[in-house]
């Protein structure tokens, strides 16, 4: 056997083991899953999340643990199965814990304010920008430069602080902008007047 016959082999045998589809997911106490049919709901301190699993993948509690099972050892499959497993994960610890994202707004007299439903930014354009805040989030502006994005779903919050921040992304001059919270924007020097 040629050494990329060898190769091809053992490759398939490694990739058919799909790690993170296979290992367990641990179910605080608090926290209740149901499973109807082709979706699984939690519940927990934080809230409740539902996630719809596609067909013939089934997830199986026992013992205070969440196994997710794929139907085949089809490639397609195999690549579900850990996205499903890690959907499944991030729900469980969202109604669990909750996520939390923090953006930072830099620039003289930028500032932010949360008005019922919506986060109204002053971002130094000619007009106040409004944001709708959708339903599953929230948002708080405790300083004027600081927003906090709480939710309960990581694929949402993610969402959320992404629109918020294409506003005015950091400008690499004098740094002005909406960053994420630790966030490093390379600086760049301007040219030099004569």
């Amino acid at each position: 056997m040629s050494a990329a016959n060898l190769f091809v082999t053992f490759g398939r045998k490694i990739n058919n083991m799909s790690r993170i589809g296979k290992k367990p997911i641990i179910v605080p106490k608090g926290v209740k899953l149901a499973i109807n049919n082709n979706s699984v709901t939690a519940e927990g301190p934080k809230g409740k999340s539902q996630l719809a699993v596609p067909a013939g993948f089934t997830v199986q509690v026992s013992e205070g643990k969440a196994i997710v099972k794929r139907p085949s050892d089809e490639k397609h499959d195999m690549i579900m199965h850990g996205t499903i497993r890690s959907l499944l994960n991030n729900m469980i610890i969202g109604v669990n814990e909750g996520y939390e994202r923090k953006l930072e707004i830099v620039g003289t007299g930028y500032k932010a304010l949360v008005q019922g439903k919506v986060l109204n930014l002053q971002l130094g354009f000619s007009h106040p920008v409004d944001y709708n805040i959708p339903d599953g989030v929230t948002i708080e502006a405790a300083k004027p430069t600081f927003i906090s994005i709480k939710s309960v779903d990581k694929i949402k919050i993610g969402k959320v602080a992404s629109e918020i921040r294409s506003y005015f992304k950091p400008e690499p001059y004098k740094g002005k902008g909406i960053r994420y919270s630790g966030e490093f924007v390379r600086r760049k020097a301007g040219k030099a007047v004569a």
